[in-house]
C-alpha cells in the first residue's frame, strides 16, 4: 500500500502515467480489501484522495470517489455471493466461516436487531464505523436478505464511505504544500479511525464486567 501510494504521489512520473496506473491500482486494491478484509481499503482512497487534490485534472478527486465506490460495491456483492452460497450449501462454505469468525458475537447480535428495526439502510452506518461491515452482512447473511435488496443498501453505503474517507484526504491535502506530506496524514488518520474503536473494545473486554 504504501508503495503504491509512494509511486502515486513521486513527482517524477507525468500525470498522465499516475493516472493511467493509480485508478487501476486502486480499484483492484478496494476490491480485494472488500473482500479480504485485511487490506485498510479507507487508507488508499485517503491517500489516492490527497494526490487528486494535488492534481491540475478537475476530474480526478471525482474518479478517485468513483473508482473507490464502485471498487467497495463489487467487493461487497461478491463476498455476500459468496456467503450466501455458504448459506444454502449443506456444509457451508470457507468463505462464510471466515465472514462469522471475523464477527464479534456481541456485534453480531445487535446488528441483527438493528436490521430488524431499520432495513437495509443499517448498511451505510455499518460501512461508516471501523469493523462495522462484517457484523452487519453476517447479520444480512443469517437473515437471508436476498441479494437484490443488500445491493440497494449497499449502493448507499459505499458512496458515503467513499465520500468520507475521501473527504479526510482532501483535508490532509489541503493542509500540506506537498503531496506525501498529506498522504502521510491522511493514512495515519485513516488508521486511527480503524484502530482506535478495535483498541477500546480489546481493552473493555480485558477490564471484565465490574466487580470481577
Amino acid at each position: 500500500m504504501i508503495r503504491f501510494l509512494a509511486e502515486t504521489a513521486s513527482s517524477s512520473t507525468s500525470q498522465t502515467t499516475r493516472q493511467a496506473v493509480g485508478y487501476p491500482t486502486l480499484f483492484l486494491l478496494v476490491v480485494l480489501g472488500s473482500l479480504v478484509p485485511v487490506i485498510p481499503t479507507g487508507a488508499l482512497v485517503s491517500g489516492a484522495a490527497v494526490v487528486a487534490f494535488h492534481q491540475t485534472s478537475p476530474f480526478a478527486l471525482a474518479l478517485v470517489f468513483g473508482v473507490a465506490a464502485l471498487a467497495a460495491f463489487i467487493g461487497d456483492v461478491g463476498l455476500y455471493w459468496l456467503g450466501q452460497r455458504g448459506i444454502r450449501s449443506r456444509n457451508g462454505s470457507r468463505w462464510l466461516r471466515r465472514l462469522q469468525s471475523r464477527a464479534d458475537p456481541d456485534h453480531l447480535a445487535k446488528a441483527q436487531r438493528q436490521l430488524d428495526e431499520h432495513g437495509v439502510a443499517v448498511l451505510v452506518l455499518s460501512r461508516l464505523i471501523p469493523a462495522g461491515r462484517i457484523p452487519v452482512m453476517v447479520a444480512c447473511l443469517l437473515g437471508e436478505l436476498p441479494l437484490r435488496r443488500f445491493v440497494r443498501g449497499d449502493i448507499a453505503a459505499c458512496l458515503a464511505w467513499a465520500a468520507a474517507y475521501q473527504l479526510i484526504g482532501i483535508v490532509g491535502g489541503s493542509l500540506f504544500p506537498e503531496p506525501w506530506q498529506g498522504v502521510a496524514l491522511a493514512v495515519g488518520i485513516a488508521f486511527l479511525v480503524a484502530l482506535v474503536p478495535q483498541v477500546w473494545r480489546r481493552a473493555g473486554r480485558k477490564a471484565g464486567p465490574p466487580g470481577e
